[in-house]
């Protein structure tokens, strides 16, 4: 059964960060791709960040370059996302996908309030 599962979420000050993580299993991690989404309140949903199977390339959306960083870890099947310099426009559900496979996290709430 497959399963992606983030973690890390929360309430953060502008300014702060938060690192989100997820954890795969079920399939083979190391040979797939992944990519974080978000979708703010009342919002279509928007790509984030993209890694390779082996993390050699990284890929960010405008609004997040320099800010985000995204790493994984195949030996513990977990992807990462690293958030710096969080401002209230990044307060989202974010969720973990393997998008070749097609498969969905359930997703972590970050909210960036003061």
């Amino acid at each position: 059964q497959v399963q992606l599962v983030e973690s890390g979420g929360g309430l953060v000050q502008p300014g702060g960060s938060l690192r989100l993580s997820c954890a795969a299993s079920g399939f083979t991690f190391s040979s797939s791709s992944m990519k974080w989404y978000r979708q703010a309140p009342g919002k279509e949903r928007e790509w984030v960040a993209y890694i390779t199977s082996g993390g050699r390339t990284t890929s960010y959306a405008d609004s997040v370059k320099g800010r985000f960083t995204i790493s994984r870890d195949n030996a513990k099947d977990m992807v990462y996302l690293q958030m710096n310099s969080l401002n209230p426009e990044d307060t989202a559900v974010y969720y973990c996908v393997a998008p070749t496979l097609g498969y969905w996290g359930q997703g972590t709430q970050v909210t960036v309030s003061s």
